[in-house]
């Protein structure tokens, strides 16, 4: 059941995650420095104008990125978002082990379903009871 639980966990997590789709920004004034600390500090590294950065984390006024030059925080005046282009939204598992067992002992999969119907009737009957023929 633990490992069951597990899996479940696993597929929820990579659902979630599939479903946010990484964000994308970039610069609007043209290069802009990224910063170690989040409210500027030592420069880590300038990104163009042209660099599209994906978005880590965001703060009130300031976002952590990654783009080409390396990582740090930007001011969100400075950059703005890029739209994505609509596209395939599959996702590969190929470098994912994905491994679980499922436990099916003390289930009872076999039904009888005459108990819930009450009764068959022909569609001349049901439509007499109705009124409708």
């Amino acid at each position: 059941m633990k490992m069951m639980k597990k899996v479940m966990f696993v597929a929820f997590a990579l659902l979630v995650a599939s479903s946010f789709a990484a964000k994308k920004v970039k610069s609007k004034i043209g290069d802009v420095e990224l910063t170690k600390e989040k409210d500027g500090g030592s420069v880590v590294c300038t990104a163009s104008f042209n660099d599209e950065m994906t978005v880590l984390k965001e703060g009130d006024t300031e976002v952590l990125v990654k783009g080409a030059c390396g990582q740090g925080w930007v001011p969100k005046s400075k950059i703005e978002y890029v739209a994505q282009k609509a596209g395939d939204k599959s996702m590969k598992l190929e470098d994912v082990d994905i491994v679980g067992c499922i436990d099916f002992d003390g289930v009872n999969i076999e039904r009888d379903f005459k108990e819930y119907l009450q009764h068959t009737m022909d569609r001349e009957t049901i439509e007499m009871s109705n009124g409708e023929n």
